[in-house]
């Protein structure tokens, strides 16, 4: 027996069964598409017996699971790489969910790995068992608890003590035995944010595209609607999609006013879809004021593996020169924004993303017509600071020292959240800000002022985003995942 063999039947039994080797991604992607619909589909027809009022019996519905043994031999050296390949001699695995979704990125990183390390994957049932909520969401709406005890008996529940972001954050400490992981994120981790993206957004994580704006108004959100229907059968846009998995024709109603099926009340977090056949399109999520709502909803995207998420917002502008209008490229943070200190502290550099920033320049000059000198009169380059304080104007004489020792040049609530759960979660990121009040220098953001900052920006600000994504997406999207955004310990899987 081979030393890959041997790492293999260490797994089996404890933490997978029936595993099989493939040296063919595809072959592998088909056996774990097998094991996942086997399992959903027992749940489903244990529910539905249960339902009935049939004999209940426990359910065996497990994930799939891939496992990569790696001995020192099989090692690829290669400095250029920066993910779909391991570090190190060892054993590899992950738990894996959702084929029909993953598909396409289950087999670039399996082909990965094959191609790096030139030994064979496996793939079998994992120890972990599906959650019956993440299959029939309906099972648990409107239950009582003696309902739930009953449920357990016979299905598995959500176990968020299995379920977090250590592997992420890097504080993850494996069983003895247990595999280190393959994937950022376990299958349960996936299921759970699956969920919770139809619930805050309004969207099924189908409809998501691999680029995304995210804004703080809904004025964006309108100019958005009218951008996406206007380009559905152009560069390859197909279709665009609203709240309520609403596919939105490229003509809005003679008579104006919502679409018929549209919902009558819209998610905390409502999500519009350009989309293509690719899945390279944009996808452009409203959420609102703060860093609590930016750390939630990049918590739950990060599980689709997007390709870039930019910030589209307002900020203060704290510099006299500045005027209402002017750009800000953020290339650093001051992190005051504290949602995140416990995941990533704040000693934590967050860099800026290069091909990022320099798609972000190349795409202001084009939808503004400046270069050179004359752009420097409308964008300003330089840290930003996030705070949790709607009304830090009112702590002045506290903030001003800080901010001014800091050398930033524009304050929000949301910039240096997004940025840092990009480095956390390895998703490249960018933030583009518009200067919409100076309080420090008794530009206040009053009615009429912001009304006419509105008309005149809202539109060129979107259309700065959705260049920089067009830039980015012909560019080619591997040279955006760089090494600067993983760790010397990191999972293979992008």
């Amino acid at each position: 027996m081979n030393d890959s063999a041997r790492q293999t039947d260490a797994v089996a039994g404890r933490f997978a069964r029936d595993l099989e080797p493939f040296d063919n991604a595809a072959a592998a992607l088909a056996r774990i598409t097998e094991i996942y619909d086997r399992s959903v589909a027992a749940i489903r027809t244990g529910f539905a017996a249960a339902a009935r009022g049939g004999q209940a019996h426990r359910v065996d519905a497990n994930y799939p699971y891939l496992v990569v043994p790696i001995s020192r031999s099989d090692l690829h050296d290669d400095a250029r790489l920066s993910w779909g390949v391991l570090l190190e001699p060892g054993i590899f695995g992950t738990t894996l969910t959702r084929p029909d979704l993953f598909a396409r990125y289950y087999e670039e990183q399996i082909s990965y790995l094959l191609k790096h390390h030139e030994v064979p994957v496996h793939v079998g049932v994992s120890s972990r068992p599906i959650p019956l909520p993440f299959v029939i969401e309906e099972s648990v709406t409107d239950i009582s608890e003696a309902d739930v005890r009953a449920l357990q008996a016979h299905f598995a529940l959500p176990d968020l003590s299995a379920t977090d972001d250590s592997i992420a954050n890097g504080t993850f400490a494996g069983a003895p035995g247990e595999p280190r992981p393959l994937a950022l994120f376990t299958a349960e981790r996936v299921d759970y944010s699956l969920a919770r993206l139809q619930h805050y957004t309004g969207t099924s994580p189908r409809h998501f595209q691999n680029f995304v704006l995210l804004t703080n108004y809904q004025r964006y959100v309108d100019a958005f609607i009218d951008f996406g229907r206007q380009q559905i059968g152009k560069d390859g846009y197909s279709a665009f999609v609203a709240p309520g998995n609403m596919m939105l024709p490229a003509t809005p109603r003679a008579s104006g006013g919502p679409e018929p099926d549209s919902p009558r009340y819209l998610p905390q977090m409502p999500a519009y879809h350009l989309k293509r056949e690719d899945g390279d399109g944009i996808t452009l999520v409203n959420i609102g004021v703060g860093p609590s709502n930016a750390k939630t909803i990049t918590d739950h995207i990060a599980v689709l593996r997007p390709d870039c998420w930019l910030m589209l917002g307002h900020c203060a502008g704290l510099r006299r020169s500045q005027f209402l209008g002017d750009y800000v490229l953020a290339h650093g943070y001051v992190r005051d924004d504290h949602v995140l200190d416990q995941d990533l502290p704040t000693w934590v550099p967050v860099p800026p993303i290069a091909e990022v920033q320099v798609a972000l320049q190349e795409a202001t000059e084009r939808i503004t017509g400046l270069q050179d000198q004359d752009l420097k009169t409308r964008v300003r380059t330089g840290t930003v600071a996030t705070t949790d304080n709607r009304n830090w104007e009112l702590r002045f004489d506290e903030l001003f020292s800080r901010l001014n020792l800091s050398r930033a040049i524009a304050i929000d609530m949301e910039s240096a959240t997004v940025a840092a759960n990009g480095l956390r979660f390895r998703v490249p990121y960018g933030t583009f800000l518009c200067v919409s009040d100076k309080p420090l220098h008794g530009e206040l953001k009053l009615s009429g002022m912001a009304n006419a900052f509105y008309r005149e920006r809202v539109s060129q600000h979107l259309k700065v985003g959705i260049e920089t994504m067009r830039i980015l997406r012909e560019a080619g999207v591997d040279r955006l995942h760089s090494r600067k955004l993983r760790g010397f310990d990191e999972p293979a899987f992008r």
